[in-house]
């Protein structure tokens, strides 16, 4: 456990970017996850659309280093793949 002011504070502040970095990490899964049922339902117009809200979640939580850029940008290009080649 911290025993100065200043370690005590660095801990706080360390616990709180960590939860709020989690729940966006936590939004960008959801957001790839809610491509990937669209694309298994079938409906290609859904589909696009639900890509095109997840390419901005993606995209603004890259902009914030919560995932790195080249990650967000797979996930991207794998998401566009799969709506491509839907039937």
């Amino acid at each position: 456990m911290a025993n100065s002011k200043q370690a005590k504070k660095r801990a706080l502040q360390s616990s709180e970017r960590n939860a709020h970095a989690s729940a966006l990490r936590s939004r960008v899964r959801t957001a790839i996850k809610t491509v990937r049922k669209a694309i298994a339902a079938g409906d290609k117009a859904v589909a696009t659309e639900t890509l095109r809200r997840s390419t901005s979640v993606i995209d603004s939580i890259a902009d914030k280093k919560i995932v790195h850029k080249n990650t967000a940008a797979r996930n991207k290009s794998r998401l566009a793949a799969a709506v491509k080649a839907m039937a």
